[in-house]
């Protein structure tokens, strides 16, 4: 497996800000599935930035006759992120209390990004699957948001061992994702961005073009 660079590594923080402005968009306005599971009582998990719901929207253009992109999860306020943030970083240091504190942050950060460079607090990430005309999810592997402990390390990516449906699966909505400009974080194959210090990383841009929104 190619080596992964963590939302914890000191290479995303050093990336540069340029907020171009997108507004955040209500992707309920749109043709997309939406999923229930993360949604609250403002609808801010609906909301996106304009740049990467276009680039949603061209994806899904492009998937085969039957099948549709499912948004599970959008913008996410600070707060909240700073709660899951800590939450799992809680569950880490009651199951392995001698690991330092580097170590547990970079541990958190496979599954949770920290607060002050979240890709989804500056409405850059989403977290999505594919389903059938239905809205009946594919087989991917493991469910959206499966973290390493519970899926034995299945929700990375590249993961070993699953059936020939999910890494097929999987392939077709990288391939399609990656096509209309978005990057995944290796650790998360539901967990795709555009425009954010991560995407800056790995695309080689000179700045981000999202930074944290508060609403």
């Amino acid at each position: 497996m190619t080596e992964i660079i963590l939302m914890s590594d000191p290479q995303v923080a050093a990336v540069p800000v340029q907020d171009c402005g997108d507004r955040l968009l209500d992707v309920r306005e749109h043709e997309l599935l939406l999923d229930g599971r993360k949604r609250d009582d403002a609808g801010a998990f609906a909301h996106l930035r304009s740049g990467v719901l276009d680039r949603l929207l061209d994806a899904q253009s492009h998937l085969p006759d039957g099948l549709r992109l499912l948004f599970v999860e959008g913008y996410r306020p600070p707060a909240l992120q700073r709660r899951y943030f800590d939450d799992y970083a809680a569950e880490l240091r009651a199951a392995h209390p001698n690991w330092p504190a580097a170590q547990l942050r970079s541990a958190t950060s496979r599954y949770v990004s920290p607060p002050e460079i979240a890709p989804h607090s500056a409405g850059a990430a989403v977290d999505l699957t594919l389903a059938d005309a239905d809205g009946h999810e594919l087989d991917l592997g493991t469910r959206v948001n499966a973290n390493p402990e519970e899926s034995a390390g299945a929700c990375y990516t590249d993961a070993a061992d699953l059936s020939p449906e999910a890494r097929t699966n999987r392939q077709l909505l990288s391939h399609t994702l990656t096509r209309a400009g978005l990057v995944n974080y290796p650790t998360e194959w539901w967990h795709w961005s555009y425009g954010d210090r991560y995407w800056a990383l790995t695309t080689g841009a000179p700045a981000a073009l999202y930074g944290p929104q508060h609403r």
